[in-house]
């Protein structure tokens, strides 16, 4: 049986359930596995890449281009 037809039949007996605690758990094993697929997904900055982003923040702030906390907090308010 190939992938698109094991999820299929899944679908089809997820969909049959009546029990609150099956959906519950069958629902974490789901979040667990997509936050490790992320995960998996994540490329770390190179130092090159990491000093390039510290080079233009210093900039920016030399350069009066950025927001101070409150601002950022008044907005979301």
């Amino acid at each position: 049986m190939n992938i698109e037809a094991r999820k299929i039949e899944f679908i089809q007996e997820f969909l049959k359930l009546q029990s609150e605690e099956a959906i519950s758990k069958l629902e974490k094993i789901l979040k667990k596995e997509k936050d490790s697929s992320d995960e998996r997904l994540f490329k770390p900055m190179t130092i090159d890449e990491l000093n390039k982003r510290i080079d233009k923040s210093e900039s920016d702030f030399k350069n009066n281009r950025f927001k101070t906390s409150s601002e950022l907090l008044a907005k979301y308010e």
